[in-house]
């Protein structure tokens, strides 16, 4: 026993022991290192005290459960718990006490930790991950489905359950058409559906469950699982709309073709465009209609036609309707509407549709013929006829008149209450009739007539019937029937004492009761019109195919029924019956011939709901089919041991096992058990001592049939049943866990000698407290100070406050981004040479978690940096003199294109006005160049308009008053790219204001500059005056005059008006940015 001790005291794992009342007697060496913490602060001290503060309380009151189970001679059990180290970090550890007896016969306690922090990490990661990647799947707007090779339908989302409506559990049980949407053939998957191929590509048309089709679009993968199950992914979108939009376009083509309508719409960029050209080619009355001049207008319709002339030019909207007298077709009536528009892209758009609607014309006319025929035929109704409007009566026939005793032709405008004052409920009817014409319904009732004197005539029955001719809302018009139904309420009347007899037989059974003939359902009880869904008056007459799932089913069963009526009488069987609303209720029938040996006599069907028990039974199978199929779906291992060995085990077990149930059925666990004697499958004495529902963790080896070994990690509990005691071992495979140990264990001592020998300054933090974990001797050197000084600083304790504050920023900006991050900095001390350190942070995580580590790889590239910037400013020096000089000989060279020109114009007069124009611009742009000559970037707009009106000047030797006034003028800038369109814009403006003052009608021009907050106004004005219609927006684009200046100027930024001031012409050009911008002040 002491060397046992001994053996655990210098085991790697920590162990502590304590005295009776449960404080630290004394630890090993690996319990030191793993809390952080010194033997002296350890001895004599409660392992509560370690803990947080919120287990305390419950590892304590465990204690007791502890004490309590060593007096009944029970091992303790293992307990996952947290403890704080020295240096503030949690682990977990898992441990169960083992009671001995010291030296003085007092119990002490050994407890041996294992470390389990990285598996309660792991899982919750993996929690985490699985609730966000449910919720993706939830919330994608997309339809999504998972199934696997069996067409089980494992998972899908709300989006495809509203694309494809209630999905069956099986692809074998779905619709054909769902089945093909989702590449399912012959009960399994496509053979193009392979693990790494391309997705498959699949449409079809699922109906929907109001009996609707929607075409639907999937793609489908192919993946397979880490245990080796292949899995199908699809994403299934709704195609409909497209469907729909293709059909209304088809539908509006057919409409327009088929009504044979001219249509014509004004686009302001394309003019008058021609529609229907077939459809009007095809029809002679249309084409010869096609277009119509004001010669061919009847004069009765001249009025008319010219309103819509109006409306054309106007762009408003308009219906006329005229007569044309065509040369071919002769009169003809035509309908022309006028419907303007605006376009989203702003264009202003008017569309003029015509229609030939002399049919229609002339069968008003032929109307007014038939209106007498009708009024002739009202009058010879035996009915009684009225037309009420509001609550008067208009017109009516004269039985209406007999009827209610009203005198002949004597009634017009009298009231609802005037025309039934004979009628005892006359008051009654006259309302209820004004409430429903109120309301839009129709008012129906039957009332009876007396004589109005002793000896006439016995009462009759009379039906009023009262419906509204117009929608609610407008004047309410009515027509009103009274029909003589005095027979028909004595046939109602005896029909109504014989139904109360039948009816007594079926509404007292609670049994579902029908009388069938000829395969339809002739009468049945409230009982079985509440068991169908429908209402009891109309399953009479119903065939009783309807209720069957479909036509094969009730063919197969009627002959079965038919065959034993005709040789026993009766038949009694169960079977599904289909609602109303479509759902299966399962009901048990009996049948019996009304006539025996003859089917032809009737049969009396009594249907009894036995649905409860059928979904009970099928509930119960059905849960234990998904058990077994959820067992078989996860990686865990799940082996059901009985007394006799094993009776079950799911997928992942005979996987691990290397073989199938049959090869292991009976067999002791221990069959796949390593030859360790205290192995886990060994231990026959879990099947009596494990309490029901109690676990047992354990982690060993195990070796399968195929002679492969591995490292599982599981535990087993104990369950009870009638048959006896069970063990259910759960078991996951760790094999790869451990060699990932491994390899990551080798991966850092290789990454440790590179950051060791390479010649970049290299450290690596941790992510969360930003504290050095490594660093090498190149980075140590640039902060300088030692490799083991560093280990352990943060920002704050490296640099100066300053400095560390933007470390840290930069920091915690990297890890947000979680990829490579790109900073520079300067590096030096006052006084001293500045370093630049080219600095790139990465941080490092676990695919699909958080990053733990940030590493950062510095290079000095100071000299690189100094080389750049000498390469740079030359190069700006050469580019400032290339642009200067090009400037300049632009403006010498169009400068002589001027004079060239003006030579030109002397020596033919002819052309002197057109060229003097174009002398004009030249110029104009010759005054910018010369602006940019020296100077880069924007130009004063001030020192522009200045050059322009001084060579306008020049050229014409007229004067122009030049004014500046507002604020800050000569802050105001053009860009480089709008100053050219901005001088020609004004060089035209002032070359239109000096020739017509030349031209006599003044000599003052004057400019004016207005300079504002947020845009810059240029004012130019002339004696002048303006024709009584011009309008700006009629002048198109051209390449002089107004066109030029609506060609030229900025859409966005700048904006021409032109208007009569007085008896001075005035053109406002409206600059504001992005057009022009606003500089410093010089």
């Amino acid at each position: 026993m002491t060397d046992v001790l001994q053996l655990l005291w210098n085991s790697p794992f920590p162990a502590s022991l304590q005295d009776a009342s449960f404080r630290i007697v004394d630890v090993n060496a690996a319990y030191l290192e793993y809390t952080g913490y010194t033997r002296e602060r350890l001895i004599g001290i409660d392992p509560l005290e370690l803990q947080p503060p919120e287990d305390r309380a419950a590892n304590a009151v465990a204690r007791f459960k502890v004490l309590d189970g060593f007096r009944q001679g029970s091992a303790a059990e293992f307990i996952d718990r947290r403890l704080i180290d020295a240096q503030g970090r949690e682990h977990w550890f898992r441990s169960a006490p083992m009671q001995l007896r010291d030296d003085k016969g007092q119990p002490v306690y050994l407890l041996l930790l294992q470390d389990c922090t990285a598996e309660h990490a792991a899982r919750e990661r993996a929690d985490r991950s699985a609730r966000e990647l449910d919720d993706w799947f939830d919330l994608s707007p997309v339809g999504m489905v998972l199934f696997d090779e069996a067409g089980l339908l494992v998972r899908t989302n709300p989006a495809f359950d509203a694309l494809v409506g209630e999905a069956p559990p099986l692809l074998s049980d779905a619709s054909p058409s769902l089945s093909q949407l989702l590449a399912w053939h012959d009960g399994r998957p496509a053979e193009k559906l392979q693990p790494g191929s391309l997705p498959l590509t699949t449409e079809g048309w699922i109906i929907q469950p109001d009996g609707l089709q929607r075409r639907l679009r999937s793609t489908v993968r192919c993946y397979e699982t880490p245990g080796g199950q292949r899995r199908y992914m699809a994403v299934v979108e709704d195609r409909s709309a497209e469907e729909e939009r293709d059909l209304a376009q088809m539908q509006i083509g057919a409409l327009v073709d088929t009504a044979g309508v001219g249509i014509a719409t004004f686009q302001e960029n394309a003019g008058w465009l021609k529609q229907n050209h077939q459809a009007m080619e095809g029809t002679g009355t249309s084409a010869a209609l096609r277009s119509i001049s004001r010669d061919i207008v009847i004069p009765e319709s001249l009025p008319e036609y010219e309103r819509l002339q109006q409306a054309l030019r106007l762009a408003q909207r308009a219906e006329v309707r005229y007569a044309v007298k065509h040369p071919e077709l002769g009169q003809r009536w035509l309908l022309t509407r006028v419907e303007p528009a605006t376009l989203a892209s702003g264009q202003r758009t008017t569309s003029v549709v015509t229609l030939d609607i002399t049919e229609q014309h002339q069968s008003q006319m032929r109307g007014e013929q038939l209106l007498h025929e009708l009024a002739t035929i009202l009058e010879s109704s035996t009915a009684g006829i009225a037309y009420l409007r509001g609550n008067a009566l208009v017109r009516c026939n004269r039985r209406f008149e007999t009827m209610l005793g009203l005198p002949r032709g004597g009634v017009a405008g009298a009231s609802l209450h005037e025309l039934f004052a004979s009628v005892p409920q006359g008051h009654r009817i006259a309302d209820d009739t004004a409430s429903a014409l109120e309301e839009g319904h129709t008012y129906e009732t039957e009332f009876e007539l007396f004589a109005s004197h002793a000896g006439d005539a016995p009462s009759m029955w009379v039906a009023l019937s009262v419906r509204r001719t117009g929608p609610v809302g407008t004047a309410m018009e009515a027509i009103a029937v009274l029909s003589d139904i005095t027979r028909l309420k004595v046939q109602q009347t005896e029909l109504e004492v014989l139904a109360r007899d039948r009816e007594l037989m079926f509404s007292l059974s609670e049994v579902g009761i029908a009388y069938l003939r000829g395969g339809r359902i002739q009468r049945v009880n409230d009982a079985l019109a509440q068991l169908a869904g429908y209402p009891a008056q109309e399953l009479a007459g119903l065939s009783l195919m309807q209720f069957f799932t479909d036509e094969a089913e009730h063919e197969r069963t009627w002959a079965m029924e038919e065959q034993a009526l005709r040789q026993y009488g009766r038949w009694n069987g169960e079977r599904q019956l289909r609602r109303r609303d479509g759902r299966l209720l399962w009901v048990q029938v009996s049948k019996r011939l009304v006539v025996d040996g003859d089917l032809s006599g009737g049969i009396i069907a009594s249907y009894v709901n036995v649905d409860g028990r059928h979904r009970a039974e099928q509930a119960v199978a059905l849960q234990a089919e998904r058990t077994r199929a959820i067992l078989d779906s996860v990686l865990v291992g799940i082996v059901t041991v009985g007394p006799n060995g094993i009776e079950w085990m799911n997928r992942s077990a005979r996987r691990m096992f290397g073989g199938d149930l049959a090869d292991f059925l009976e067999h002791p666990i221990s069959t796949v058990a390593t030859p360790e004697a205290e192995h886990p499958f060994r231990q026959t004495h879990y099947l009596d001592s494990l309490v029901e529902g109690q676990a047992e963790t354990f982690e060993c080896r195990v070796k399968a049939r195929d002679g492969r070994e591995f490292w599982v990690v599981g535990n087993v509990v104990a369950t009870g049943r009638q048959a006896g005691r069970q063990l259910t071992y759960a078991l996951l495979d760790i094999e790869r866990r451990r060699q990932a140990e491994a390899r990551t264990a080798q991966v850092q001592t290789s990454l440790q000698r590179i950051i060791e020998v390479a010649p970049m300054a290299i450290t690596l933090r941790d992510a969360h407290s930003l504290r050095i974990l490594q660093v090498n001797e190149v980075a140590a050197r640039s902060l300088g100070r030692t490799a083991a000084e560093l280990v352990g600083c943060t920002p704050e304790e490296t640099y100066e406050p300053s400095i560390a504050a933007q470390r840290r920023q930069d920091m915690e900006q990297a890890l947000a981004s979680r990829r490579l991050t790109h900073f520079e900095y300067r590096v030096g001390e006052a006084g001293g040479p500045v370093r630049f350190w080219d600095a790139r942070y990465l941080p490092l995580a676990s695919p699909g978690q958080p990053p733990d580590q940030l590493l950062l790889v510095a290079t000095d590239v100071t000299e690189q940096r100094a080389a750049q910037e000498a390469r740079f400013e030359a190069a700006v020096t050469q580019r400032e003199m290339l642009v200067k000089e090009v400037h300049h000989r632009i403006k010498n060279n169009l400068q002589g294109v001027a004079g060239l020109l003006q030579q030109i114009a002397t020596r033919k007069p002819e052309v002197a006005s057109a060229i003097s124009e174009v002398v004009g611009q030249v110029q104009a742009i010759a005054q910018v160049y010369g602006l940019q000559v020296g100077v880069s970037g924007p130009l004063r707009l001030k020192g522009v308009i200045e050059a322009i009106t001084g060579s306008v000047q020049r050229t014409f030797g007229h004067p122009i008053l030049l004014t500046v006034s507002g604020s800050a003028p000569h802050q105001w800038a053009l860009p480089e790219a709008e100053s050219i369109p901005i001088a020609l814009t004004v060089n035209e403006l002032l070359t239109n204001a000096v020739k017509h003052s030349m031209a006599g009608r003044g000599l003052q021009v004057s400019v004016q500059m207005v300079s504002e907050d947020d845009n810059v106004q240029i004012l130019i004005a002339n004696r002048a005056q303006l024709p009584p219609d011009f309008n700006l927006a009629r002048f198109p684009g051209g390449v002089s005059g107004l066109g030029l200046v609506r060609a030229l100027l900025p859409r966005r930024s700048a904006s021409l008006a032109l208007e009569q001031r007085g008896e001075d012409v005035v053109a406002t050009v409206r600059l504001s940015p992005p057009g022009i911008s606003k500089l410093d002040p010089m």
